[in-house]
C-alpha cells in the first residue's frame, strides 16, 4: 500500500505538469484515486473495508486523507508517509462520539482544522485535526445541512441544506456573519464546490437535475448545466474543468466548468459514487502567512479563521465559555446538566447557549432512571432499574463502578447529602428510604412505613431535611429529617403523579410536576403560598431539576428537555426529539451550597452522620448500635429479632433506640423465626407465602429455601450443629427436617399430631420440643430423629412461644388461653408461673437473666426476670 500512495503522488506531481488531475471519490465500501485523463481504467483503492463511506476530503500539505462513515456514525482518516520511507498507511478514527449522520466534510489546510456537517443532529462541528477540541459551530435552523465547503483564504465557509426550506448558507469558518445566500430556485442542494480564482460558487440539484454557479455572495447565478442529469451528488473543479459524481449512472462525468459543453463521462462502473475531490496541492495553495500558524494566534484552545480583521478568532471547545480577554479557554464548564436515558448517560452544558448533549462513557447501562451529582469529588450517581443496582462514575462516565447492589429493587429517586458525604434513596419495589455512604457502606433503613410509590428525593443538607413524593393511592409530597425522624406530609391535595421535585435553596422554595394533573407548581419549604408556575402544554413530565433561574424537566411524550424561569415563567427547548428520557440533575461542577457540622470529622460519628433541624444525630448501619456517648457504633453482644408481618426487626436489648428493620424485601407474613450465628443469617416461615426463607443479616443473598408442600408452618428452629433447619406445619400436622439450604426433607413426626406450633431445639442433648394446639395442648419431646417421642407437659392451653434457656436446663413457654408464661425442668416437672395476667403473650425467647416476650393485645415487647418474674423496663 505505501508503495502504491508514492507512486499516486508522483503521479499527482505529473498530473500537475501535464493538466490533468487525480480524482478522489468515496465509494461507500472503500475509497479510490482514478487519473481523470485515463478514467475509464481502474481506479486505484486507496482504503478499502469500509461501511458506508459518504464524504471525504484531505490536506494535501500533511498527506492526510478524511471520510465520513455513515454506518459507523464516525470520522476517519488515513495517513501516508510522504518520505517514502518506512510506515506505509494507518487508518484511526477521529470523531465518532455524537455523530448520527455525518453526510458533509471539509478540510482547512490553512488553519488546519476539520469541519462538518451532521444531517441528523443538526448541526455544523469543527475540530483540530486529530478530532479534539470539538466545537459546534451552528445548531439553530438547520434542517439536514449537507455538503460543505471552505475558503480559508477569504476565511469562509458554504454549506447547503435540503430541508423544509432549501438553501445554501455562508458563515465565517468562525461562525460568524452568517448570512443565507441562495434560497430560491433551489430543492435538493447536494454537491458543492468552489472556484477560488474565478471566486465563483457552483452547486448540483439533484431535484431539478441543474449544476448551477453564481458569485460567492450568492448573486450572479448562471446555469452550467441543464438536463440529462439523472441524479448529481457531489462536485469539484480544476482548471476550467468541473468533475462530479452521479447516484444513477454509477459514473464520473465533467464538463467546461463555465460553458458547460465538453461532457464526458470520466469514469464508470462505480458501485456507489458520493463524495469526490480533485487530490491536488493546486486546490489547496499555501498561505504565505495565516494568522492561526503563529502561536495559535495566541489562543489558549481553538485558533478559527475569519473573513473581519484581525482574520481569526479564538474559540473554545463545545460547552466551554471564551474568558473576556477573547483568547483563554475556561478549564471546562462550570454547569452541568447530566441526563439519563434508558440506556445512557449524557451531560450537557449550561454554559454555552448550544445545549450540546456529550454521552458519557459509562458502559452497560440497561434502564437508567435517576441521576445526581456530588460536585465535591466530582462523580455522578445514578440508579438501573434493571440491573437493580446504583452506581457512580467519572464526571465523563469513566471509573464505573457499583455502590448498592443488594436488596435494591426499583430505585426511582437518588439524592446526594455532599455535606455528610451519604447517598439516599427511594425504591417503590421495597417501598423504602434508605442511606448509605457515598461508596455504598453503613447501609441503614431510615423509612419503611406508610410508603406506597415513594419516587422523587432532594435534601437539604443546610436546614437538616429530606423531601419525597409518593404517587401512590394517595399522592403526597412528604418531608422528614434526614435522620428519617419528624415526618410530614406537606401536600396530599389536587395531587395526581407528582414525578419530579426541586429545592430552591437561595429563595426557599419547593418546585414540583405533576405527570398527571400535567402542572410545575410551587410553595415555600413550610408549605405556605402554593401557586402553579406552569400548566400548559406539559404532557408527562419526569425528570426534575433547579439550578440558578432555571426550572429543568425532561418530558416522555414529547421526548425532549426543556427549561422555564423561575420568575418570568418563560420556556425554552433544550432538546427535542430525544427518545427514552428518564431523570435529570443541573449541578454546578465545583461550587457548594451551605454546610453543617456533619461536614467536620463527620459531625463526631464513628458512622453516619445525618443531620437534623436539632443537631447533629449519629446513626449506625444494620448490625451495630450506638452506644450511650450516642456517637459510637458498636457490634452489639446480643439482640433480639422479631417479626411484624412484613418485615423482621432487630432491636437493642440495652435501649429500644436501635429499633431497625432488616432490608428484606418480598415479606407477607413472618411468623417463626429463627438465627444461625455461624453464619450471621435469618430464616423465618412465611404464612402466606407459604415458604421458609433465608438472608444475611444485611439483607443480602434472600433466598426461598422451602417453598412446597407447606401449608401453615407456625414454628421453625436451626440446628447450628447438625447444620439442619426443623419447622413445625399446623395445617399439614407435620414436623420435617431439612438441611439448611432445603435440601434432603424429611419428615420426622406425622402421627397424632394436632396442630403442632412453637418448636425449640436442644442440639447438644439431641432433643426437639415442640407444643400442640387442638384437642388436648400438650408440650411433648423426641429425639431429633423424631424417634423417643413422649409428653412432658400435658395440662397446658394454648402455648404459644416456647425457649429454652440452656445455661440453668429449663423450658419457657407462653400460654394463651390462660395468659401466663411458666417454666420448667427439661423434663417437664418442677414447673413454676413466671408471669400472669398478660393479655395475649405471643413470641418468646430468652438471654442471660431476662425473657422476651411479644404482646399482641400491647403490640409490645415486654422483658421480665426469668426467676422472679419482675418486669424491666
Amino acid at each position: 500500500m505505501g508503495a502504491v500512495l508514492r507512486s499516486l503522488l508522483w503521479c499527482s506531481f505529473c498530473s500537475l505538469i501535464r493538466g490533468v488531475p487525480l480524482l478522489l471519490y468515496a465509494n461507500r465500501r472503500d475509497l479510490r484515486l482514478v487519473d481523470a485523463s485515463h478514467g475509464r481504467g481502474n481506479a486505484t483503492v486507496l482504503v478499502s473495508g469500509l461501511e458506508d463511506a459518504a464524504a471525504v476530503d484531505y490536506v494535501y500539505a500533511q498527506g492526510l486523507v478524511y471520510w465520513s462513515d455513515v454506518s459507523e456514525e464516525a470520522i476517519k482518516c488515513t495517513a501516508f508517509n510522504r518520505s517514502g520511507g518506512a510506515g506505509g498507511v494507518a487508518t484511526q478514527t477521529v470523531v465518532v462520539s455524537g455523530l448520527a449522520s455525518p453526510d458533509g466534510l471539509a478540510c482547512d489546510w490553512l488553519g488546519l482544522k476539520l469541519y462538518w456537517t451532521d444531517s441528523e443532529t443538526n448541526r455544523i462541528e469543527v475540530a483540530e485535526l486529530d478530532g479534539s477540541l470539538r466545537k459546534v459551530l451552528f445548531w439553530q435552523d438547520l434542517d439536514q445541512p449537507r455538503a460543505i465547503a471552505l475558503d480559508p483564504t477569504r476565511g469562509y465557509m458554504y454549506w447547503t441544506d435540503w430541508g423544509e426550506i432549501p438553501k445554501i448558507e455562508r458563515a465565517g469558518m468562525d461562525g460568524a456573519s452568517r448570512s443565507v445566500i441562495v434560497d430560491s430556485g433551489i430543492y435538493w442542494p447536494n454537491g458543492l464546490t468552489l472556484d477560488y480564482s474565478e471566486e465563483k460558487l457552483y452547486w448540483a440539484d439533484a431535484k431539478f437535475s441543474v449544476i448551477h454557479r453564481s458569485n460567492l455572495d450568492g448573486n450572479g447565478r448562471e446555469v452550467v448545466v441543464k438536463g440529462s442529469l439523472p441524479h448529481p451528488f457531489a462536485l469539484t473543479l480544476y482548471d476550467d474543468t468541473l468533475f462530479w459524481t452521479d447516484w444513477n449512472t454509477h459514473s464520473i462525468h465533467s464538463c467546461n466548468k463555465v460553458t458547460g459543453e465538453d461532457r464526458r463521462e470520466v469514469h464508470t462502473n462505480i458501485f456507489s459514487p458520493m463524495d469526490i475531490h480533485v487530490f491536488s496541492q493546486k486546490r489547496q495553495p499555501p498561505a504565505a502567512t495565516s494568522p492561526c500558524t503563529v502561536k495559535n494566534g495566541g489562543c489558549s484552545h481553538l485558533c478559527l479563521l475569519s473573513p473581519v480583521k484581525p482574520f481569526y478568532q479564538c474559540a473554545c471547545p463545545t460547552g466551554v465559555q471564551l474568558l473576556e480577554d477573547h483568547t483563554t479557554c475556561r478549564q471546562g464548564a462550570t454547569q452541568l446538566l447530566f441526563l439519563a436515558r434508558r440506556t445512557d448517560l449524557r451531560r450537557i452544558s449550561l454554559d454555552t447557549p448550544d445545549f450540546t448533549d456529550i454521552v458519557l462513557k459509562a458502559e452497560d447501562i440497561r434502564h437508567a432512571i435517576a441521576i445526581d451529582y456530588d460536585p465535591v469529588e466530582g462523580l455522578v450517581y445514578w440508579t438501573d432499574d434493571e440491573v437493580r443496582a446504583i452506581r457512580r462514575s467519572r464526571l465523563d462516565g469513566s471509573e464505573s463502578q457499583l455502590v448498592v447492589t443488594s436488596q435494591v429493587n426499583h430505585p426511582d429517586g437518588i439524592a446526594v447529602d455532599w455535606v455528610a458525604r451519604n447517598l439516599y434513596w427511594t425504591d417503590t419495589g421495597t417501598d423504602r428510604i434508605e442511606v448509605t455512604r457515598l461508596n455504598g457502606t453503613m447501609r441503614k433503613i431510615l423509612i419503611s412505613e406508610d410508603l406506597d410509590e415513594p419516587r422523587a428525593i432532594v435534601l437539604d443538607p443546610v436546614a437538616g431535611n429530606m423531601y419525597w413524593t409518593d404517587w401512590g393511592e394517595i399522592p403526597k409530597i412528604e418531608r422528614a429529617a434526614l435522620d428519617g425522624t419528624d415526618r410530614l406530609v406537606m401536600v396530599n391535595t389536587s395531587l395526581g403523579w407528582p414525578n419530579g421535585l426541586a429545592l430552591d435553596y437561595a429563595e426557599s422554595k419547593i418546585y414540583w410536576g405533576d405527570a398527571k394533573t400535567d402542572k410545575i407548581e410551587v410553595m415555600n419549604m413550610d408549605g405556605s403560598e402554593r401557586r402553579v408556575l406552569v400548566e400548559d402544554k406539559l404532557p408527562h413530565i419526569f425528570g426534575f431539576t433547579l439550578l440558578g433561574d432555571f426550572i429543568y424537566w425532561t418530558d416522555w411524550q414529547r421526548r425532549s428537555i426543556e427549561r422555564v424561569h423561575k420568575r418570568t415563567a418563560e420556556r425554552e427547548v433544550i432538546i427535542d426529539q430525544l427518545p427514552d428520557l428518564m431523570g435529570l440533575k443541573a449541578t454546578y461542577v465545583h461550587k457548594t451550597f451551605g454546610t453543617n457540622p456533619c461536614a467536620e470529622n463527620n459531625g463526631g460519628c464513628s458512622h453516619l452522620c445525618l443531620f437534623r433541624p436539632q443537631g447533629v444525630q449519629c446513626a449506625c448501619p444494620i448490625g451495630l448500635e450506638l452506644i450511650g456517648d450516642m456517637s459510637t457504633c458498636i457490634v452489639p453482644e446480643a439482640f433480639l429479632l422479631f417479626s411484624r408481618h412484613t418485615d423482621i426487626r432487630r432491636i437493642s436489648l440495652e435501649t429500644n433506640n436501635n429499633n431497625v428493620a432488616i432490608p428484606l424485601t418480598g415479606v407477607k407474613e413472618a411468623s417463626a423465626l429463627d438465627f444461625d450465628v455461624t453464619d450471621n443469617r435469618i430464616y423465618w416461615t412465611d404464612i402466606t407465602l407459604k415458604t421458609i426463607s433465608r438472608a444475611f443479616m444485611n439483607g443480602s443473598a434472600l433466598e426461598h429455601v422451602v417453598e412446597f408442600g407447606l401449608d401453615y408452618p407456625e414454628g421453625m428452629a436451626v440446628d447450628w450443629l447438625g447444620k439442619n433447619l426443623y419447622w413445625a406445619d399446623t395445617g399439614t400436622n407435620r414436623i420435617e427436617v431439612a438441611k439448611l439450604d432445603g435440601q434432603h426433607r424429611q419428615v420426622l413426626v406425622w402421627k397424632d399430631l394436632d396442630s403442632p406450633r412453637a418448636l425449640a431445639l436442644d442440639p447438644a442433648e439431641g432433643f426437639m420440643y415442640w407444643t400442640e394446639w387442638r384437642g388436648k395442648p400438650k408440650i411433648d419431646r423426641a429425639a431429633m430423629d423424631g424417634t423417643g417421642r413422649v409428653t412432658l407437659v400435658p395440662n397446658v392451653g394454648r402455648a404459644n412461644g416456647l425457649t429454652i434457656d440452656y445455661a440453668e436446663r429449663r423450658l419457657y413457654w407462653t400460654d394463651l388461653d390462660t395468659a401466663l408464661i411458666e417454666s420448667s425442668n427439661m423434663l417437664g416437672l418442677e414447673r413454676e408461673v413466671i408471669a400472669d395476667d398478660l393479655p395475649h403473650p405471643f413470641g418468646l425467647t430468652q438471654y442471660q437473666d431476662y425473657i422476651y416476650w411479644t404482646d399482641w393485645s400491647q403490640r409490645s415487647i415486654e422483658r421480665a426476670n426469668k426467676t422472679s418474674g419482675r418486669t424491666a423496663q
